[in-house]
């Protein structure tokens, strides 16, 4: 799990998305930023948790918010993913784990009584100065907008 918490300086991140273009900690300065890690593009609670973020695109652009997905996917992977359920927001493809590794959502997960290393589903919400303003480690993938927005 993540050693980053409330008030901690946000890692200086910087990856490509699906479309390879590249997004930096710096783009988002003056803005607040909701970055979201995830396991695997297209699986079940992957997609309930962007699509409930997509359906509340709105209300985060009424507030403020820059929305940003992140997984170990490959460009490709990210853009059918996006394409399919037609994602307002960027998701970068972090092969290399160089920003999941940055914020430290790598690490041991338990699935059907079967332990490996991944990603831990965690939400990062940096704020207009580049600075941690809240960390959701027990993500509910329906209803991830109303933990986010409360």
């Amino acid at each position: 799990m993540t050693n980053l918490k409330i008030g901690d300086k946000a890692p200086n991140f910087s990856g490509k998305d699906q479309d390879g273009n590249l997004h930096s900690l710096s783009d988002y300065k003056g803005k607040k930023l909701v970055i979201f890690f995830y396991p695997k593009a297209n699986t079940p609670g992957c997609t309930a948790e962007a699509c409930d973020l997509r359906d509340n695109f709105e209300r985060f652009q009424t507030n403020n918010y820059e929305l940003l997905g992140v997984s170990a996917d490959s460009e490709k992977a990210q853009l059918k993913f996006k394409e399919k359920y037609s994602f307002p927001f960027p998701l970068l493809a972090d092969e290399d784990k160089t920003v999941i590794e940055a914020f430290g959502v790598w690490g041991p997960k338990k699935f059907m009584g079967r332990e490996y290393d991944g990603i831990n589903r965690t939400t990062f919400i940096i704020d207009e100065k580049g600075i941690i303003s809240d960390v959701i480690s027990d993500v509910k993938t329906k209803i991830h907008a109303s933990q986010i927005l409360k």
